[in-house]
């Protein structure tokens, strides 16, 4: 008697019919996807990576899913409109806190400008929006956040495994407690929340130690903010943004993305009205940004540097805060 072999597409109506009947769960299926990706997973550090299975094996069995952490990245701050986002970095408290914090470093933060071109304001932006200069740098397992991201996280699951990978790899390197490092939920650390593999591309020992310290260094952390704008093609004395009247036509010119393409003079072709006074050149790249207003809409020409802050959170939210802040400390400064 001869057997039957079902084709692919059989075995395909079966499983739907089955999860019909409540027989094959939807639950069993994403359980069985999470321990085939998990196995790729350790395949992928033992051969590429030189680590020993048992070893991989262990650190996996000590990660947890955090449902905290999906419900965070499902509703992140960059996802509000600009009057109700602002109003949570621009504050007194956070300027009075960076003041300080210049006035402390004032010394490394002009090394950081010399050898890199990145303005202190920035730097000091920057740390102040991310954990206010050190007093908020997570409260999640960095282990526990890749871990719950890159295998129960489908929209991003590859970039977050990506990072676990990083992250391991981060550990061994800097000889790192890979279970007791804290950070956001994405997986961000220290000072200037690098992620996993910014930290290992972009870090510098920039007080002489020989380590790389930006979980509890300010001195690296602010050399590392630095080189990471410097590599990212941060222009030094080139302009940021310029705030723009508030028409029909700058609202027709603003498109989606991050990147300016145009030149200031096509732009100017289809209608951008630039205020008096700038200083701005026909060849410069810009592109037009809208920020939600309660009333009227703010409008914005984002210039390179503009976009190079993107770069560090690719959001023009983030991006329009810490240069908005940044500017704040220079004026306070």
């Amino acid at each position: 008697m001869s057997g039957f072999v079902p084709s692919r597409l059989s075995i395909a109506k079966i499983i739907f019919a089955l999860c019909g009947l409540g027989l094959f769960s939807q639950a069993a299926v994403a359980q069985d996807e999470t321990a085939k990706e998990t196995e790729q997973f350790i395949e992928q550090m033992v051969t590429k990576h030189d680590f020993k299975r048992a070893e991989v094996e262990q650190l996996l069995a000590q990660a947890e899913r955090n449902e905290t952490i999906l419900e965070a990245i499902a509703r992140p701050w960059e996802a509000k409109p600009w009057h109700q986002y602002y109003p949570i970095f621009l504050t007194e408290k956070r300027l009075s806190a960076g003041l300080k914090f210049w006035q402390e470093h004032a010394d490394t933060l002009a090394r950081a400008e010399q050898t890199y071109g990145v303005p202190a304001e920035i730097i000091v932006a920057i740390i102040g929006v991310e954990t206010f200069y050190g007093e908020y740098r997570g409260k999640y397992s960095v282990l526990d956040a890749l871990y719950t991201l890159g295998f129960h996280y489908p929209p991003r699951s590859k970039f977050f495994r990506s990072e676990l990978e990083q992250f391991m790899l981060l550990t061994r390197e800097e000889s790192l407690p890979a279970t007791e490092l804290m950070g956001s939920y994405a997986g961000a650390m220290g000072y200037g929340q690098f992620i996993s593999s910014s930290y290992r591309h972009y870090a510098v020992d920039f007080d002489g130690d020989e380590v790389r310290d930006l979980l509890g260094n300010p001195v690296d952390a602010i050399g590392s903010v630095a080189n990471y704008f410097s590599r990212h093609g941060w222009k030094q004395n080139a302009p940021v943004a310029l705030k723009l009247a508030t028409t029909d036509t700058h609202a027709e010119l603003v498109s989606k993305g991050l990147k300016p393409e145009a030149t200031l003079a096509n732009l100017l072709q289809d209608g951008l009205k630039l205020p008096e006074g700038h200083a701005l050149s026909d060849d410069m790249l810009g592109k037009v940004f809208e920020f939600e207003q309660v009333e009227n809409n703010e409008y914005w020409l984002g210039l390179h540097n503009f976009y190079v802050i993107t770069r560090y959170n690719h959001s023009p939210l983030y991006a329009m805060a810490v240069y908005q802040f940044s500017q704040q400390l220079q004026q306070a400064r």
